[in-house]
């Protein structure tokens, strides 16, 4: 009897046929017997900017920075090696400006260790540039920074940032030390170069500029040839106010976290003599950035420009120009805060002397605008009925020879004109000028000046009644009709549009 095959198995062994013959042709394309150039690849190839580096790969692509540490009481050998340990072929830098003291173990005779450098950035004349200055040395695609007294235990954790840097938009990750996990805080950073301030505020997320609390930092290495100061101490403070400028911005990696080594710095001494040396760092910092003025976090504030006795934060000026203008800035904050203290001291004198006056020329046209001294201003103008001289001692004795004062302000004479100058103090000249008027034929006007300040004269009914405006805080004397008084003296429109003292040398921006 003959087999007659259903319809059903014709149609499975069909189907068989139709995969034996797909898979066959895969292979002949896969081992390229079939030369078909139109066909596109059945597995496309991974791209290389998109692929995760594998852990293997990690010690080629990150280089390890132990910037911040004390020379005599540290954890840094330790702290290399539990890096060293997880990854025996990562280099990593330990980077200096004095010889760390006991001398670290860290040795070529340890073969643990031979890929740890030291590298000294203080100028001496054994090494060069190159020698001292470690971003010539860095080869990798990261570099990853480490607090002293930290340990690595996982490799997972570092290949978590890596992954992170390399698919996330923000340019910085940080992981915690699992010690300073809740401590960890976020900030944003405003840097204002024209008015030398720099502020601090918290935010509550885990993007922002800067980070406070012990924390591992991951960069690429190519963010950090674009520094300034890359390594600057206090670290990683200078860091963060440098990107912040360049907008670059920090990612916090909660589920990531490292541990802590011994703990260093444990006396009430050395913890006090860490606090010296910190605010050290800080003013030399804020020095070389030109930051006058600092606002914690908290409110508190700080300041690094001129006192009483020091010199102002700028020499003479010329024209009526500051230097600080042609910097693109404005007046440092320091000096404005110390000419408003002069200013409101100078203003309670008059009052208790009831010499008659009213606020003049630039500062009036600042009042007029803010209430407050113009912000590239670097005097407050006062002028004053001449009649009215001898009822206040200081001036008098101010006509014979430069006089300090029981408060430490200096009264003096100008030497370039028949006016007087009132300085925060002998050192710091930043100061009030008293111009003395008189009337004549209904106009106030005044002995010869030798000074910058053009169209002093003005018709005395601006005076009669006398007016008053807020002025840095408190009410001061004014002429009435301010608006038409400053028209005057500086054009139409000068209320509404700021100019620089001498607009041909420097337009407004």
């Amino acid at each position: 009897m003959r087999f007659k095959p259903t319809k059903s198995l014709t149609i499975f062994i069909f189907i068989i046929f139709c995969f034996v013959f797909f898979y066959a042709f895969r292979f002949f394309v896969s081992k390229n017997y079939i030369g078909l150039t139109t066909l596109k690849p059945l597995h496309k190839p991974l791209n290389k900017s998109s692929t995760k580096p594998s852990l293997k790969h990690l010690s080629k692509l990150i280089t390890v920075i132990i910037r911040e540490f004390e020379p005599n009481d540290n954890d840094v050998t330790l702290t290399a090696q539990s890096f060293v340990n997880v990854f025996p072929s990562i280099n990593v830098l330990i980077l200096y400006d004095s010889l760390p003291y006991p001398p670290l173990d860290i040795t070529l005779t340890n073969t643990s260790l031979t890929n740890v450098k030291l590298v000294n950035l203080s100028p001496n004349l054994r090494s060069s540039i190159y020698e001292r200055y470690p971003i010539f040395q860095i080869k990798t695609t990261y570099v990853l920074f480490v607090p002293d007294s930290a340990r690595i235990t996982s490799r997972q954790s570092l290949q978590l940032m890596v992954n992170k840097l390399a698919k996330n938009q923000d340019s910085i990750i940080v992981a915690p030390l699992k010690s300073s996990k809740k401590d960890l805080k976020c900030l944003r950073i405003n840097v204002s170069a024209k008015e030398w301030t720099l502020r601090y505020s918290c935010v509550k997320s885990t993007t922002c500029d800067a980070v406070s609390g012990k924390h591992l930092i991951l960069i690429k290495t190519e963010l950090l040839q674009k520094l300034t100061y890359a390594f600057f101490l206090p670290f990683p403070q200078s860091f963060y106010i440098q990107t912040s400028v360049m907008s670059q911005k920090v990612k916090i990696l909660d589920s990531v976290s490292f541990h802590d080594g011994k703990p260093i710095i444990k006396s009430h001494h050395a913890q006090w003599k860490r606090k010296q040396i910190d605010a050290e760092r800080f003013k030399k910092l804020y020095v070389a950035l030109k930051i006058k003025q600092v606002v914690r976090e908290f409110g508190s504030t700080e300041w690094y420009g001129c006192n009483r006795d020091t010199p102002r934060c700028f020499g003479s000026i010329v024209d009526s120009m500051p230097s600080y203008l042609y910097e693109k800035k404005w007046t440092p904050p320091c000096c404005l805060s110390n000419l408003k203290k002069t200013a409101k001291y100078v203003f309670n004198i008059l009052d208790e002397t009831g010499i008659r006056y009213w606020l003049e020329a630039g500062s009036l046209l600042g009042a007029m605008r803010s209430g407050d001294i113009l912000p590239w201003d670097h005097d407050v103008d006062i002028g004053f009925n001449r009649d009215d001289l001898y009822r206040c001692n200081w001036l008098k004795k101010a006509r014979e020879k430069p006089v300090v004062d029981n408060k430490g302000f200096l009264w003096e004479k100008a030497t370039e004109g028949n006016f007087y100058r009132v300085y925060f103090s002998k050192a710091n000249r930043i100061h009030v000028n008293l111009f003395p008027f008189f009337t004549k034929n209904g106009t106030m006007t005044r002995d010869s000046w030798f000074t910058s300040h053009k169209n002093m004269e003005f018709p005395d009914n601006f005076l009669h009644p006398m007016s008053s405006i807020e002025f840095i805080g408190r009410n001061v004397p004014s002429p009435n009709n301010i608006r038409d008084f400053l028209e005057i003296k500086f054009g139409k429109g000068s209320i509404e549009n700021p100019e620089y003292p001498d607009p041909n040398k420097i337009k407004f921006p």
